[in-house]
């Protein structure tokens, strides 16, 4: 009970992910159809009020590709990628100061093993690449990704940016392509997908066999400090 009281903070936390997580599997999510009537009798104001909902829904840890999808189905080619990729900046903003706001630094401070220390001095360095190569990779879960971001040491301005632009290829092309996936997965979807998982993995690589001491007495890594 003691612990409890002097961790209220990180018991907050946890159960938070926790009805998150539970929430995300018991609600069942809106289909197409009913979407469009929703669509249909909140008028010219929808798109505003669907990226609120997309901002909010995608810091749960809510399949992200369904609230993409919709994005295409109910919005065409243009309007939904703006949508889609504007809600998915703000939602990763969202999720990485929410728990940041819950005393993340008391939470650090318990995760002394060495390899986690390491992961975190080369996500504080070099945050961009990890988080850009991870939003590439389809498997990657959008807010685990976020949440794990927030307790490493990452800059939010880096953190945000790469999660902007390795968010685009995937959100963009699904959005396209979203009215051929109702019948069925396009070829197109799938290229894309393979490619960007491809681009991802080889950041991945490229991140964790990138020698930190050759990097910082280049000049470009004494400038990056």
């Amino acid at each position: 009970m003691t612990w409890l009281i002097r961790n209220r903070r990180i018991v907050a936390l946890l159960l938070g992910v926790g009805l998150l997580f539970v929430a995300a599997v018991l609600i069942p999510l809106p289909g197409p159809r009913r979407i469009q009537e929703w669509a249909e009798s909140v008028g010219p104001w929808f798109p505003l009020v669907f990226f609120t909902i997309y901002a909010v829904a995608a810091t749960a840890p809510i399949p992200r590709t369904v609230l993409t999808v919709t994005c295409g189905l109910l919005f065409g080619p243009l309007l939904g990628s703006i949508v889609a990729l504007t809600a998915t900046t703000v939602a990763a903003a969202l999720a990485l100061l929410s728990v940041r706001a819950l005393d993340r630094d008391h939470v650090v401070s318990r995760l002394t093993h060495p390899a986690l220390q390491a992961i975190d001095a080369r996500l504080q360095r070099r945050g961009w690449l990890a988080v850009g190569s991870l939003r590439l990779v389809s498997f990657a879960p959008f807010s685990v990704v976020n949440y794990c971001c927030a307790l490493s040491s990452v800059r939010f301005w880096p953190y945000l940016s790469a999660s902007l632009v390795g968010s685009t290829p995937g959100t963009v092309a699904t959005v396209v392509l979203a009215a051929a996936l109702v019948g069925g997965t396009h070829p197109a979807m799938l290229a894309v997908s393979a490619a960007c998982i491809a681009v991802g993995l080889t950041g991945l690589v490229i991140d964790s066999r990138w020698n930190p001491r050759v990097a910082d007495r280049s000049p470009t890594g004494a400038c990056a400090r």
